[in-house]
């Protein structure tokens, strides 16, 4: 086995080096965590998020989130509060500093992920998003056949 013909090791490799790019743009410029950066981005979008939905949608874990949150409330940049729901979530906002600072960020991530996926043919980018569909379809399904056969 060679492992850069094998499959989900490029398809990691490959989301990892297009993210680093990402990070010199929030990372370097703006001193953001990629952590950090993910949930800004969410919190800014949704405007409030439980931990659970926060780790849920950022592949973190919650040690992570907690970490990454608390790095972003001590810049002033998220609020955290327990939610009423439940005792043992935290409930994530994003401040008007936050926010702020996600507007000024987020057009400058955009035009680096713009900038790399332009060295794409158009017919090789909805290929790419045809295959990412695809993927996330048989990924969806294999967990389902996975709880069915667990039952």
């Amino acid at each position: 086995m060679n492992l850069e013909t094998y499959f989900p090791y490029q398809l990691a490799s490959t989301a990892e080096a297009f993210s680093r790019q990402l990070v010199q743009v929030y990372g370097r410029t703006y001193g953001l965590s990629r952590e950090e950066w993910r949930l800004l981005f969410l919190l800014a979008s949704a405007g409030q998020l439980n931990s659970l939905q926060l780790a849920q949608r950022t592949t973190l874990d919650k040690v992570q989130v907690s970490r990454a949150a608390t790095r972003l409330e001590n810049k002033g940049l998220i609020g955290r509060a327990v939610a009423d729901s439940d005792r043992r979530l935290r409930q994530y906002t994003c401040t008007e500093a936050g926010k702020s600072l996600f507007n000024e960020v987020f057009p400058a991530v955009q035009s680096c992920a713009n900038s790399i996926l332009g060295h794409m043919s158009d017919d090789d980018m909805n290929k790419l998003k045809d295959g990412l569909r695809a993927l996330e379809r048989a990924v969806a399904q294999y967990g389902q056949d996975q709880v069915n056969e667990n039952s």
